[in-house]
């Protein structure tokens, strides 16, 4: 049961910091390029993998969502997000309202990061 912990205490804080490097990783010029590449590979996990897995689909949240399992906790939830707010917060919020805030910050995230990486770089260059 002590590694099922590990790995719970181990999802929730690297999936965390992958979530908020998605989100705001392109702030520091270091770190632009790989927040794009990061934020391209969550998107092919999200729709390309969705259309076999579900949309959104994560592998992170599907590991983690087994541990859980093992440790006796089916969570109920389909969105990591979801889980950490109830998790953390003892808030239920509607799974509708979580996918959709989730997919515009995502949405948000990737628009400002192609145009730090592609639009202002060509400008610089140029």
């Amino acid at each position: 049961m002590f590694v099922y912990s590990f790995l719970d205490w181990f999802f929730i804080i690297f999936h965390l910091l992958v979530v908020l490097f998605n989100l705001f990783g392109w702030i520091w010029k270091a770190t632009r390029l790989w927040n794009l590449y990061l934020l391209i590979l969550t998107g092919i996990f999200w729709f390309g993998f969705g259309v076999f897995y579900g949309w959104g689909y994560c592998p992170l949240t599907d590991w983690h969502f087994t541990v859980l399992e093992k440790l006796g906790n089916n969570t109920g939830e389909t969105s990591y997000i979801g889980y950490l707010i109830n998790r953390f917060l003892k808030i239920s919020v509607k799974a509708s309202l979580v996918d959709s805030v989730t997919l515009i910050s995502y949405l948000c995230a990737l628009v400002v990061s192609i145009y730090l990486n592609v639009i202002v770089k060509r400008k610089r260059e140029a």
